[in-house]
């Protein structure tokens, strides 16, 4: 019962940082900016998230049922989850994609850590995070193309607040 209840404390942490997503949302100004061809459809964003954020609610889980709460691999797991739920604020919320930009890359190099850090305490729950990486890496690249294809866009959205 108390695994379950940890389960269950991850799964609610990890649906906090996802509301960040459901708060700042695209909307019209982002259908409007000019995007890459390789952006991926609109249904995928949320199918992808909600799929990655139970694996990052498991991996933790794992963790903590496998050590506790140790503070390395957890000061890792806060950061990236703090620096996940910054990135819609930033782009969505403030449209300031260059602010964003290097949020999704430290968010990059703080998942990347959290995997190498999980990893020896519970190979899954390292190997959990790699898919959040790997997207991750194509947010960060979808990010900076949105950001250099849309100067005017963002010029004008910060200047009307």
């Amino acid at each position: 019962m108390a695994s379950l209840l940890s389960l269950g404390v991850f799964v609610v942490i990890v649906l906090v940082v996802a509301s960040s997503g459901a708060v700042f949302k695209p909307g019209p100004w982002y259908q409007r900016l000019d995007k890459p061809g390789w952006t991926p459809p609109n249904w995928a964003f949320p199918t992808v998230w909600s799929v990655l954020y139970v694996m990052i609610a498991i991996a933790g889980w794992r963790v903590y049922e496998t050590a506790g709460l140790v503070a390395t691999p957890f000061l890792a797991y806060a950061v990236q989850l703090l620096l996940n739920a910054a990135w819609s604020a930033l782009f969505f919320g403030l449209k300031r994609p260059g602010l964003a930009f290097a949020d999704v890359l430290a968010l990059w190099v703080a998942v990347a850590i959290n995997a190498l850090v999980f990893y020896p305490i519970d190979a899954v729950a390292g190997l959990l995070m790699i898919p959040y990486l790997a997207w991750v890496t194509a947010a960060a690249c979808l990010n900076f193309s949105v950001w250099r294809r849309n100067p005017q866009a963002f010029r004008t959205a910060a200047a009307n607040g």
